[in-house]
C-alpha cells in the first residue's frame, strides 16, 4: 500500500456565509492541493469538521472531492466514531466509500476503552470493511491511546490494517511501532511539525493539516526526507516552524482556514460552532508566516 505513503492532506470543508458547505471553494481546494503534489486526499478526517456535518453532508462532501479529483489520486474516506456497532452498520449501509480507496478510523473516544477493547473494536472494523484500514491514534482529542503494542498486533493479524496514522506525539511509541510492524504496514506522522523527525526513525509519510495551505514546500520536504535528503528538508521544516505553531495556536481548522482564506483559496472563514474563526491578530500572525 505504497500509494499512501508521502502527504496526503487532510481536507477542510469550506462553509459559505450562511453556514452551508461551500462547494466551490472545495473544488477550488482540492485542485490547489493536487497541483501543488500531494500524494493522496483524505476526506471525513479532523480537519473537514467532520462532527458537526449530517450524514447528507458528509456524503456530499466526499462526492465533490471525488468529482474534482477526477481519479487523479486516492482517496481515503474518514468512517470512526465510539459506537462499534454503527460504525459497522456504516461501513454496510455508506453509498459514497465506494468511491474510497482507503478508510481513515479514528480511536473511540469519550469511552475511554481498555487495549483489549480498542483491539476488539478495531478487529470487528477490519472483519466488515470494504476498504483498507487506516487506524488513527490521537489522544489528545480521544482520551486514550492506542499503545505501540496493540497497533502492532492488529497490523499482524489482519492484512487489511495497512497504516496507522500515529499523533500521540510520543517519539519513543512511533519508534517501537516502526521497530515492531510488519514490512507492508505504514507507519504515517499525525502532526505536520514532526514528520520531518517521524521519517527519520522510519516514518513513511504524513497525513498533514498544513498541505492544505502551502502544498509545494510541505510536499517538498516530505519526499526530500523520504529520499534521504535530509539537509534540503530541514530547511524548508525550518521555514515552517513558525507556521506550524500559528495554525494550531487556537485549534484545528481555525488556524489552517484562516490560512486559506490569507491566501485567497476559500472564499470565506467560517467555521462551525463550538468552533470559531482565530483572533484577529493570529490572522495577521498566519497571514506574515505565510510570506
Amino acid at each position: 500500500m505504497k500509494k499512501f505513503s508521502g502527504v496526503g492532506v487532510a481536507l477542510v470543508t469550506p462553509f459559505d456565509e450562511s453556514g452551508r458547505v461551500d462547494e466551490n471553494s472545495l473544488r477550488t481546494v482540492v485542485d490547489h492541493v493536487i497541483g501543488g503534489g500531494v500524494d493522496y486526499l483524505v476526506a471525513l478526517g479532523t480537519t473537514s469538521e467532520v462532527a458537526t456535518l449530517s450524514r447528507s453532508e458528509r456524503e456530499r462532501v466526499v462526492a465533490v472531492i471525488v468529482e474534482q479529483n477526477a481519479g487523479r489520486l486516492p482517496v481515503v474516506i474518514g468512517v470512526g466514531g465510539n459506537n462499534t456497532a454503527s460504525i459497522l452498520e456504516e461501513l454496510r449501509a455508506l453509498p459514497y466509500l465506494r468511491h474510497g480507496d482507503a478508510i481513515l478510523t479514528v480511536a473511540p473516544y469519550y469511552n475511554k476503552p481498555s487495549q483489549q477493547g480498542l483491539y476488539l473494536h478495531f478487529k470487528a472494523i477490519a472483519e466488515r470493511s470494504p476498504l483498507p484500514l487506516i487506524l488513527y491514534n490521537v489522544p489528545g482529542r480521544c482520551a486514550v491511546n492506542i499503545s505501540a503494542e496493540t497497533v502492532s498486533r492488529l497490523a499482524s493479524e489482519f492484512e487489511n490494517i495497512i497504516a496507522v496514522k500515529e499523533a500521540s506525539g510520543n517519539f519513543e511509541q512511533a519508534t517501537a511501532i516502526a521497530a515492531g510492524k510488519p514490512d507492508n504496514f505504514l507507519l504515517l506522522s499525525g502532526d505536520d511539525a514532526v514528520a520531518l523527525p517521524f521519517i527519520s526513525i522510519g516514518a513513511e509519510g504524513v497525513i498533514s493539516v498544513v498541505a492544505n495551505a502551502l502544498p509545494d514546500e510541505f510536499v517538498s520536504m516530505i519526499h526530500q526526507a523520504l529520499d534521504g535528503e535530509f539537509e534540503e528538508a530541514r530547511e524548508i521544516h525550518f521555514r515552517l516552524r513558525h507556521l506550524y505553531k500559528a495554525l494550531f495556536e487556537e485549534g484545528n481548522p481555525a488556524g489552517v482556514k484562516a490560512a486559506l482564506h490569507a491566501r485567497g483559496i476559500i472564499e470565506e472563514n467560517y467555521l462551525r460552532l463550538p468552533l470559531c474563526p482565530v483572533s484577529d491578530a493570529l490572522y495577521r500572525e498566519i497571514q506574515t508566516a505565510l510570506l
